[in-house]
């Protein structure tokens, strides 16, 4: 018994996981955006005299001793730039080193280091508003009067909507909005939720830490005067000095007119796309886009130099006073350090997994744009509206990778089609159910939702109630408040404030 526990407890501890150094290098790769990439090899090639960018021009005999290995140049090379190819090649011929990986820190469990969660992502306002909804101790009533009103403040951070409309449209209590805006106002960032320009910088002096009177009194009965600098006009209604009414100027100039504008991404967001994907015949090809990341190599003189250390054997002080005589040879530039083979070594190794772990990503990068083309072919052909329902473990089992391998990948990833471009995360989405069977895609529904606000009256605005009515007659059921998220995610008005009148 004390045996077989014995043996379990052996097979456990080799079933684990080993988080080493060059997967932790090829996660963190993966989850780059091609600008990120680019700079992170700028930065190695810097940095490691052992890797050097390879000219694809044959007359390029800058170092000889780049021409001495035959074996990383033309053929091979084109090969290792071929995603289809890339099992195929041999990585332990780049170098001849003992690797020792990390010891396993992770108990066997891959998903413990979640790299998605390292991550920085911008919050929108709403997001920040709600987040403070939530950890605000509201009740699930005020919370979900909270989140009603800041679901109607625009991206300057003003309700610009009266709480009438707003109690008409989602049929609540306008005196139960009313109980509630004032904590809303009181959230970050200071003076969101305000009404006009007055209510938004009343909210700003009020929670300033000091005595804020006389400011308070200013902004409510004077603000025109300021606008037109009356100084001495407003010092003698208010019975200051000018000097007083100046610095009190000078408060309200250095509030934000516009709270929410920090949270608004700029409109023109300029992507490279990652993946080109055009029609040939009848079949969609795939192509990566290399353009504009370096192409690695191993030095030669440095394989040749880590080889000659390696025929020269001897003690650690022999190898030192080879290492200066080759180091007298050396391009100008290149380090020579005590004991060139243990450096050698060290910077070969960091090459080798740099080189490899971008492969490994353009080549993953490739799979899975090949795997939405073939579950997305009617969105290629027909457009977004025909776009499918698919999820993460579908394209994971198609490729036979882990799905978080999957999220990674089509994170900051761009396809170029002949649809336009997209991020790879645009092709996954979940399915509403029809009435016919079928499944369709929330982002064909957005699609349908968009279209129908188009071509709407715009003197008598579609609610979010007359556009489920008329999703229900098309077999899409949907709730009112799905249509509500939808649109919000448009960034499409309410129907109150889509009205026109003129």
């Amino acid at each position: 018994m004390a045996m077989s526990q014995k043996m379990g407890m052996k097979l456990g501890m080799g079933l684990g996981i080993t988080m080493t150094p060059q997967l932790q290098q090829a996660i963190k790769l993966l989850q780059l955006s091609r600008m990120e990439l680019e700079t992170e090899v700028r930065k190695e090639l810097e940095e490691n005299p052992v890797l050097e960018e390879f000219n694809e021009d044959p007359s390029d005999v800058t170092n000889p001793g780049l021409q001495a290995d035959s074996n990383e140049s033309g053929e091979q090379l084109n090969e290792i730039q071929d995603p289809k190819k890339q099992d195929e090649i041999n990585w332990e011929d780049y170098f001849d080193a003992t690797y020792k990986p990390m010891p396993n820190m992770s108990g066997g469990n891959e998903e413990i280091m979640n790299y998605e969660n390292m991550i920085s992502t911008t919050p929108t306002l709403y997001d920040h508003l709600i987040w403070q909804v939530r950890n605000s101790g509201f009740s699930e009533e005020e919370k979900m009067l909270a989140g009603v009103i800041c679901g109607f403040i625009n991206d300057d951070g003003y309700l610009e909507v009266s709480l009438e409309q707003i109690a008409e449209e989602e049929k609540l209590s306008k005196e139960d909005l009313e109980s509630v805006l004032p904590y809303v106002q009181e959230f970050d960032p200071p003076g969101v939720g305000a009404r006009d320009l007055q209510e938004c910088l009343l909210i700003q002096a009020k929670q300033m830490q000091e005595d804020t009177k006389d400011l308070v009194h200013l902004l409510k009965n004077h603000l025109k005067d300021l606008e037109k600098r009356n100084i001495s006009g407003i010092a003698k209604a208010m019975n200051l000095t000018p000097a007083d009414v100046s610095d009190m100027a000078k408060i309200i100039e250095g509030m934000d007119p516009k709270p929410g504008r920090a949270f608004v991404l700029p409109d023109t967001q300029y992507v490279t796309p990652d993946v080109f994907v055009y029609k040939v015949g009848d079949e969609y090809m795939v192509s990566l886009n290399e353009d504009g990341l370096p192409r690695l190599r191993i030095s030669g003189f440095y394989r040749n130099l880590l080889a000659q250390q390696k025929a020269i054997g001897g003690t650690r002080a022999q190898r030192a006073e080879a290492a200066a005589v080759a180091a007298a040879n050396a391009p100008e530039g290149a380090p020579a350090p005590i004991d060139t083979q243990d450096y050698v070594k060290q910077k070969l190794q960091s090459a080798v997994w740099l080189i490899k772990s971008i492969h490994q990503r353009q080549r993953t990068i490739f799979k899975v744009a090949e795997a939405i083309v073939k579950r997305q072919r009617e969105f290629f052909d027909r457009g977004p509206q025909f776009l499918k329902p698919m999820i993460l473990r579908n394209i994971a089992d198609d490729i036979g990778m882990h799905e978080s391998t999957v999220s990674r990948v089509t994170t900051a990833k761009y396809m170029h089609t002949p649809q336009g471009i997209f991020e790879l995360k645009h092709f996954f989405n979940s399915g509403i159910g029809t009435d016919d069977g079928d499944a369709l895609a929330s982002e064909s529904v957005k699609v349908k939702i968009k279209s129908l606000i188009g071509m709407e009256d715009t003197k008598e605005p579609l609610s979010d109630q007359q556009i489920v009515d008329l999703l229900k007659r098309d077999g899409i059921n949907i709730a009112r408040r799905t249509v509500a998220k939808y649109r919000e995610a448009l960034k499409i008005l309410p129907s109150s404030r889509r009205k026109q009148y003129s």
